[in-house]
Formats: C-alpha cells, sequence, structure tokens
C-alpha cells in the first residue's frame, strides 16, 4: 500500500498492511525545536537549520530524511508553502542556537523576554527568559465584545491571528490568495503518496477562552447563555466563510481536515456533555457536514477517493463526549490523551473502536516517553499498538507533540517499535 492507502484503510476500519504512522502531520503531532536538533544528530543525520514553524509552541519542520527514517505516513499542508529563504528570518531558542523563524512573526526583545505583536503592534503572547514557550496574555473581548469585529479580534489574538495561521503566512491573502493556496497544496500532493492533512481550525469553546479568558468564557456560557450562542453564531458564521474559501482552494489536493477544540482536562471534560450538547454539538455538525459536503467522494478525477475525512484535536479526557462528537459526523480523535481518566486504551477501542478512527494514543508523552528507558518505551509502544491498531481505525501518534528533554533514543525506540 501507499502512505495514503494505508491512512484511507485505517478510516475504512480495514486492517491496512502495517500501522499508519503520524509524525508532524499536524500541530499536535510534531516536535519542539529544542529536541529536534539533538535527534537529528542521533540519527547520524547532516545538520541543517532548525526551522520554527510554529512560533508559539516552538515546532520544528520535520525534514524529508526523518520522515523517511521513521516510515511517516502523512504531510501537513503547510509543508507546501514558505519554502524561499525570504520566508524565514534568524532567531535565536531559548538555549541559546540559532533557528530560522518566520518573517511574517513580529517579535521584539525586551528585557528579560521575547514578546510577539500582532500587525498593530498589540502584545499578544510573552515568553520570558528561561522559558519555551509564549503565552497568551492579550484577550481581544475581556473588557468590551465586538462581534462586529470579530474578524479584527481574531488578529489581536495570539492563538487565532496570522502568527497561529495555517498554511503559515501570507500565502492565503490578498487576490491572489485563493489561487497560490490551491498551487502550494496540489504541488505538494503531486510530490508524493502520503496523505495530506489540512490544518483549518474552526475552535468553538477554545475561540471564546482565546477572547474573553477562559474564567470569562465559563461564566458566560452558564450565567448567560443567549449572549454566549450569539457569539457561537457570529463564530460558526465566520468559520464557514472561511471553510468554504479554503476548501475552495485546496479541497482536491488534501485526504483530512483538522478541527480543533481543546474540549478536556485531565479528569474529565471542561464542559459538561449537557452543556456540549447544547452550545457546540449542533454547531460542530454543521460545520463538519458542510466540508464533507465541498470534498465530495471522487473529488479530484478519483472515482475511488472517499469524502474528505473530518479529525477533531481534542486534549484531555473526552469520553464522555465521544458520542455526542460521532453522532455529529466526526471520522477521527487526536491526541487520545491515555492518562486522564477514562482514556485507556482498550476501552477506548471496545467502546468507540467500529464508529472512529483514534489517532494517537500511540505512546504517553507525560511520563513514559520522557522519563522511561529505550526498553521500556518499546515495550509500552508495542501495548498499545496491540489494543489500538486491530481492524483498522487507528494511526500511531504520540500524545501531543515530542517536548524539549526528551532522550533522542527514547523517539527512535518508540516509531521503530510500531510495526517491529
Amino acid at each position: 500500500m501507499t502512505s495514503r492507502e494505508r491512512v484511507y484503510q485505517a478510516f475504512a476500519h480495514q486492517q491496512p498492511d502495517t500501522v499508519p504512522v503520524d509524525f508532524s502531520g499536524h500541530r499536535s503531532s510534531g516536535i519542539a525545536a529544542l529536541a529536534y536538533r539533538g535527534l537529528r544528530s542521533h540519527l547520524g543525520l547532516p545538520a541543517r537549520p532548525v526551522r520554527v514553524y510554529d512560533p508559539i509552541q516552538q515546532l520544528a519542520i520535520v525534514d524529508e530524511d526523518v520522515l523517511q527514517r521513521f516510515g511517516v505516513d502523512t504531510v501537513e499542508m503547510g509543508r507546501g508553502f514558505s519554502r524561499d529563504n525570504g520566508d524565514w528570518q534568524e532567531w535565536t531558542l531559548p538555549d541559546g542556537s540559532p533557528c530560522l523563524m518566520p518573517s511574517w512573526v513580529k517579535l521584539e526583545r525586551r528585557t528579560g523576554e521575547w514578546v510577539m505583536k500582532s500587525s498593530a503592534d498589540t502584545v499578544l503572547g510573552r515568553m520570558p527568559d528561561g522559558a519555551l514557550y509564549f503565552e497568551q496574555v492579550h484577550y481581544p473581548f475581556i473588557e468590551t465584545e465586538d462581534l462586529g469585529s470579530l474578524a479584527q479580534a481574531f488578529e489581536e489574538c495570539m492563538w487565532t491571528s496570522g502568527a497561529a495561521a495555517a498554511p503559515p503566512g501570507p500565502a492565503g491573502s490578498g487576490a491572489e490568495g485563493p489561487r497560490n493556496l490551491a498551487r502550494g497544496a496540489a504541488t505538494l500532493r503531486a510530490a508524493g503518496q502520503r496523505a495530506v492533512i489540512g490544518l483549518f481550525g474552526g475552535n468553538l469553546l477554545e475561540t471564546g477562552q482565546f477572547l474573553y479568558r477562559n474564567d470569562n468564557f465559563f461564566l458566560l456560557l452558564a450565567g448567560e447563555p443567549d449572549r454566549a450562542a450569539a457569539f457561537l453564531d457570529k463564530a460558526v458564521e465566520l468559520h464557514l466563510e472561511n471553510l468554504r474559501r479554503f476548501l475552495a482552494a485546496v479541497g482536491d489536493s488534501i485526504d483530512i481536515i483538522l478541527f480543533g477544540d481543546d474540549l478536556g482536562m485531565q479528569t474529565g471534560p471542561q464542559i459538561s456533555p449537557d452543556m456540549y450538547r447544547t452550545f457546540f454539538k449542533p454547531r460542530h455538525k454543521l460545520m463538519w457536514e458542510t466540508a464533507k459536503k465541498l470534498a465530495p467522494a471522487g473529488r479530484g478525477g478519483d472515482p475511488a477517493r472517499p469524502v474528505l475525512r473530518v479529525m477533531l484535536h481534542s486534549c484531555g479526557s473526552i469520553r464522555s463526549l465521544l458520542p455526542d462528537l460521532i453522532e455529529a459526523g466526526l471520522d477521527a480523535v487526536n491526541p487520545v490523551q491515555i492518562s486522564t481518566s477514562g482514556m485507556e486504551a482498550q476501552g477506548l477501542k471496545r467502546d468507540f473502536g467500529r464508529d472512529i478512527v483514534l489517532w494517537g494514543g500511540g505512546c504517553d508523552t507525560q511520563t513514559v516517553l520522557r522519563s522511561a528507558t529505550p526498553a521500556e518505551v518499546r515495550d509500552h509502544v508495542r501495548r498499545q499498538v496491540d489494543a489500538l491498531a486491530p481492524d483498522g481505525g487507528f494511526v500511531f501518534q504520540q500524545v501531543h507533540n515530542i517536548l524539549a528533554g526528551v532522550p533522542p533514543a527514547n523517539i527512535v525506540a518508540m516509531f521503530d517499535a510500531v510495526r517491529s
């Protein structure tokens, strides 16, 4: 099978020839820039400039030689863009090592910290010396809510601004934006046989948290439901407008579209199932059904090609929400955070394995990958794969990104164990 066919089989809940593998196919299956240089050295690969494509989380672009070494079956659509030297600027990682950062990200050095700014010079995020990531500090709706300027508010929020755009950079902006998007995505798809993931976003709960701040948005949901619904309706309106434009350009080139909404915590969902059904399920359903209608089976002239698959990134314990997510039309969920309450691999596979693709859960990154021995990592991964892989419906991914400080030997042990 090709990589693409392997992933298609997983979505068909049929056993592929081997377990499909995702590494850096989206922004929660990648690797911190601080860990990437050490991984390349450990693998004996030539040194290359580290390119930080996600400045907030400090994630590195994983080069083709590493993807081949680990037999990776996926690729993020953003890899079709930012291919010229002019798309990058020199920067320094928190450990003092050099890297390249996207040229359009506005970074400013201040006493004891770096700040990330919007195009209007609002400070969106800060990274104090000694920290490894940028933290959001500006919430556009924290004092004054203006639903009429929601699009502008997105540009004044760290997690929804151009710094967090996918694909990154100005590729999709301006009159030539749709054509540039279509050209870059089509070129990437034609260059290989990996399944292409298009990052879209479409966050709802998180968008409220990004704009109002977590505490304020929870109070809005609980205390002013009509006002919360009006905000969510406006957000969906904007998301659908962007979704139609996005899929008109790249729908023929991608296999999976990734939405985001972190719904879970360590102990359970952030909101009750009833609150999910009231505020979010019908809106998720609308967006996900729209995506599938805009990218039907057989698109791009390939009669064997399935409908666009919808995946949701949601961290934490979301077991109690899975029946509603599936009913709303979700095809796959990542990162399957197995260390949280109710998210054990065997139970998830037993109860939901016929209805949804478990895209992740392959290796616990909170404890095992970071602190176990390579032999312990291998044993852990094999147990996870044995539980999740039978009869398809599984794509291997570690639970969220590989963070700074993870031993490279453990990373190699993890990927080598998947198909051993």
